[in-house]
């Protein structure tokens, strides 16, 4: 077993590898992806873009909110490109949630926190979202999303954005991806890095409050880096 000096000499050359491929992620155009944007091929997941994480609340960040100027260019590109089916998967949790035990509670149905931010509530084409709410990280449990997505073998491109990269967003890419290969479907799995983001706690925070730190930086790269290991597309942005 390592010791703590190895285990912290290897955890510096990986993390440097990641930022190092982080960097060099590339851009994808709407331009490539024109042959399949056509009604029924392509699809944007936006994940948990409502006010709780965003605008107020216990759980909002300015890291994720930061991210909307790049999820609604994400929207309008897509529509422009003629997409038609958009996904909105929110958190909108009972009262009794057990998700609460592990964070305080947000985004109770009902509330304002649950609703859409208004800059995608206010985009033209809204009379197109699919409002999905869930009551888990999952935007496939419990939902009714899974027959929606037995229903499409015509999808193409699946497009994810929004929060958190290694929670909620992973949890959707990853579901994608993994009904795709079991089922041998040629799906494209789609992550621009700079419409996804996740919320920070830093250490000594943490320590503070007696609740798990949480890194921002470290663990939305990590999380981009396992999604494409797993053959999902992260790319920097797609203009």
């Amino acid at each position: 077993m390592a010791t703590s000096e190895q285990f912290m000499a290897r955890a510096n050359l990986f993390m440097q590898a990641i930022v190092d491929w982080e960097q060099q992620l590339p851009d994808l155009s709407w331009q490539e992806l024109a042959g399949v944007t056509r009604v029924g091929q392509a699809a944007v997941f936006s994940i948990d873009m409502i006010n709780g994480f965003c605008h107020k609340g216990a759980l909002a960040s300015p890291r994720v909110e930061a991210i909307i100027p790049m999820v609604v260019d994400v929207f309008e590109g897509a529509y422009a490109a003629g997409v038609r089916d958009f996904i909105l998967a929110q958190d909108s949790h009972t009262p009794e949630s057990v998700e609460f035990a592990s964070f305080p509670p947000h985004c109770q149905a009902g509330t304002s926190e649950a609703e859409n931010i208004p800059e995608l509530a206010n985009l033209p084409f809204a009379d197109l979202y699919k409002i999905v709410p869930k009551n888990s990280l999952s935007a496939f449990h419990g939902t009714g999303l899974g027959n929606w997505l037995e229903e499409r073998a015509d999808l193409q491109v699946a497009i994810v954005v929004g929060d958190c990269t290694d929670l909620c967003v992973y949890q959707t890419a990853m579901h994608l991806r993994l009904h795709a290969n079991a089922h041998n479907l040629p799906l494209r799995v789609i992550v621009p890095a700079n419409a996804v983001h996740t919320y920070d706690t830093p250490v000594a925070t943490a320590a503070e409050l007696g609740i798990h730190a949480h890194d921002s930086e470290v663990l939305h790269l990590l999380f981009l880096h396992h999604m494409s290991l797993n053959g999902i597309e992260v790319v920097r942005a797609i203009k």
